[in-house]
């Protein structure tokens, strides 16, 4: 406390156990939070308890502190097409996602005012961006020496400039490291933190499926668009060309979804008056390629066994139809993403 202000601490919040558990340490401590939840087009869905991030407003409701929610936007692909510490196994930038948010965190931290940012960080619980030295590196990057705490790893670590003056009391901080969580069980129970996620796997940029459908975007466009991005999720891919794709629906949310990302000039495919898959193909659409997005829509469709099956087709207004036979499999798996 400094006079009459509260200590104001601005915590990167997923909405996870460890998060929720910084933000109840400094609680304690009667600290003023604002909790920063980011979002990004890989993932980090707050309906969605697989996801990096998680519905934060009833943590948010019961225990007192505000939250807000701040979209990385553009900069975030821009960095995941080429981070500066590079990729995970897979295409996941561990490293400079957490510079980015922690930076997006100082920027606000200075706009309002606060003293100190948090993270629910615990050393050595990830093997790629929470060891000693990778927390000291994002911490440098960021900007945030001095003023960049982990709460429930606090006591391991050097001293918070808070810490030091007395607007924080390390003494009721924690000294947790390594990969069990007995302690934050512990904790959440004290803390009557009740409904809490199980520990996730982490973004879509750590799934080999998605990392190779997005490793494969990025090879082909210098541009990429959020609606690219969100039909990674969707379907079956396959690359027809260097500059043309084709995705094929699997069921029918996926169908919904690629109905609802129809930009212009992108080609739709569907055999009427059967179960069958929604095509999308997207990019320089030859008239061989218009061929072949007709013969997997037929070989996805119910009528798939059929020796000849007329698939309808529609591309910025025009419609048609192809008597096509179905694709075999050895033909569409030199294409498959």
């Amino acid at each position: 406390m400094t006079g009459t202000r509260r200590t104001h601490a601005i915590a990167l919040f997923s909405g996870g156990l460890d998060s929720c558990l910084a933000v109840l340490l400094m609680l304690r401590q009667d600290i003023e939070v604002t909790a920063l939840t980011f979002m990004t087009h890989f993932g980090c869905d707050l309906q969605d308890r697989s996801s990096c991030s998680h519905n934060p407003y009833p943590a948010a409701e019961k225990f007192g502190f505000t939250v807000k929610l701040m979209q990385l936007g553009q900069d975030f692909v821009d960095l995941v097409r080429n981070p500066k510490y590079g990729h995970g196994k897979n295409m996941n930038p561990c490293v400079d996602c957490r510079i980015l948010m922690l930076r997006r965190a100082k920027e606000y931290l200075e706009d309002v005012g606060a003293d100190v940012v948090i993270t629910g960080e615990v050393l050595g619980q990830r093997p790629f961006s929470q060891m000693r030295d990778k927390m000291f590196l994002t911490m440098r990057e960021a900007g945030l020496r001095g003023r960049l705490l982990r709460p429930l790893s606090a006591r391991l670590l050097e001293p918070t400039i808070p810490e030091l003056t007395g607007l924080i009391d390390r003494e009721q901080l924690e000294g947790i490291s390594g990969r069990t969580r007995h302690r934050q069980l512990a904790l959440a129970k004290e803390f009557g933190l009740e409904d809490f996620p199980s520990p996730a796997g982490g973004c879509l940029l750590t799934e080999p499926d998605f990392s190779r459908k997005l490793r494969d975007l990025f090879t082909h466009q210098a541009a990429v668009t959020f609606s690219d991005l969100n039909l990674l999720r969707v379907g079956r891919h396959f690359r027809f060309s260097p500059r043309t794709r084709i995705i094929v629906g699997r069921n029918q949310p996926d169908n919904e979804k690629l109905l609802g990302n129809i930009r212009p000039g992108d080609l739709v495919c569907e055999v009427k008056g059967v179960g069958s898959p929604i095509t999308l193909v997207r990019g320089e659409i030859s008239a061989e390629a218009r061929t072949m997005a007709c013969a997997m829509t037929a070989r996805y469709s119910d009528r798939k066994n059929d020796p000849e099956v007329v698939v309808a087709w529609t591309q910025n207004g025009q419609t048609g139809t192809l008597p096509i036979a179905p694709a075999n499999a050895a033909r569409l798996e030199p294409l498959r993403v």
